[in-house]
């Protein structure tokens, strides 16, 4: 090692060894100074207890070979101390570094994109092992997000492509002469171009409210106006659909403190997506009732219903079960992923529930009490 070379250079194994070394002298010389204060005094002492005189040159021997004997112990005592020390810090060193190593070249392997890359226990402690769980629980993470970075972004491609390609092909026709610009090809364009600002406008929102950015107008409100509201604005849609809407509101519910607006917003995208999927004949509900957690608001259906391996993704943007939730229905995709955040927003929770096709689905918006 240079002796110029910077302490914060320096390697595990060198800073134990300077660590150790520094207690080892510091140690030495205490006891060296504790040995020589104390140890002849107590000697001399107890010589003249036995009945030695003050003078005897036996005296002066015998103490002159306590110092010598006490001084050779204590320098084998700190040699030992100092070998099995070196010993001690160069195999700590070696299995720490071993560890911290496999650690480094998995992050390194991470940053790479390789995110399967993973930590083994390294055997040296609950705190190593816990540091090798929370790396890999990281992993994990980064490579759920990576694989949802990008469906986002083929989902994105797919929900743009469609409309764009639309509007193209309807513009070439009516370019060449081939389709006529009448009320019925305007319609068709700006249909698609109403659902690109759409999926623009959801985009921004979800990004949005998943930042924070939100500013929240929050004022007391009665859950049963609420959902008085929310029935209102769907009930035309749904006698389209031939789907009855039902309200249920348990006595002395407390107020909830929210934004009315995202609120509303919530519950439209809820019972937006709940007649999307309930057939006709079928029947949405719209219940509020006490929660540990304050007031739950429930949107139920009689409907397809979710399987369970897509329930915990429901709720992600773009995401679509294969039958349940296809692009064929309308909608961006990402209804439900802003109503989560929303929920977020107010300090609420959002979660989806079923018993599996065919038996319906059921979203629950826990607010907290005024």
């Amino acid at each position: 090692m240079s002796a110029d070379r910077p302490a914060a250079d320096w390697g595990l194994g060198a800073r134990l060894l300077v660590a150790l070394g520094a207690v080892l002298v510091t140690g030495g010389v205490t006891a060296w100074l504790v040995a020589a204060a104390v140890g002849p005094g107590l000697f001399h002492e107890h010589m003249l207890r036995a009945g030695a005189e003050e003078d005897d040159a036996v005296v002066v021997h015998a103490e002159q070979a306590f110092v010598d004997a006490s001084t050779v112990s204590l320098a084998l005592a700190l040699g030992a101390a100092a070998a099995a020390s070196a010993a001690v810090s160069v195999v700590l060193t070696r299995r720490i570094g071993r560890s911290l190593g496999a650690v480094s070249a998995a992050a390194a392997r991470i940053g790479s994109g390789a995110y399967e890359s993973r930590v083994p226990p390294p055997g040296l402690g609950s705190e190593f092992d816990e540091l090798a769980d929370s790396f890999n629980g990281m992993a994990a993470r980064l490579r759920e997000a990576d694989r949802l970075r990008a469906r986002l972004l083929a989902d994105v491609a797919h929900e743009v492509r469609t409309p764009v390609a639309t509007i193209v092909g309807y513009l070439e026709a009516v370019e060449d002469g081939v389709q006529d610009l009448d009320p019925a090809t305007v319609e068709v364009l700006l249909d698609q171009a109403a659902r690109l600002t759409r999926l623009a406008e959801d985009l921004a929102a979800v990004t949005r409210a998943e930042a924070g950015d939100i500013v929240l107008d929050r004022a007391p409100v009665a859950p049963a106006e609420l959902l008085a509201a929310a029935e209102g604005a769907v009930r035309e849609r749904a006698a389209a659909a031939g789907v009855t809407v039902e309200v249920r509101v348990d006595d002395d519910l407390p107020a909830l403190r929210v934004d009315r607006t995202r609120i509303a917003q919530v519950l439209d995208n809820l019972l937006t997506n709940a007649l999307r999927h309930t057939p006709a004949g079928g029947v949405v509900t719209l219940a509020a009732r006490r929660s540990d957690d304050g007031v739950a608001l429930e949107v139920a259906d009689t409907g397809e219903g979710i399987a369970p391996e897509h329930l915990p993704h429901v709720l992600e943007r773009f995401y679509r079960a294969d039958t349940a939730r296809d692009r064929g229905r309308g909608g961006s995709g990402i209804g439900l992923a802003i109503s989560l955040a929303l929920a977020r927003a107010h300090g609420g929770t959002l979660v989806a529930a079923s018993d599996g096709p065919g038996r319906g689905a059921t979203f629950t918006l826990v607010l907290p009490a005024a």
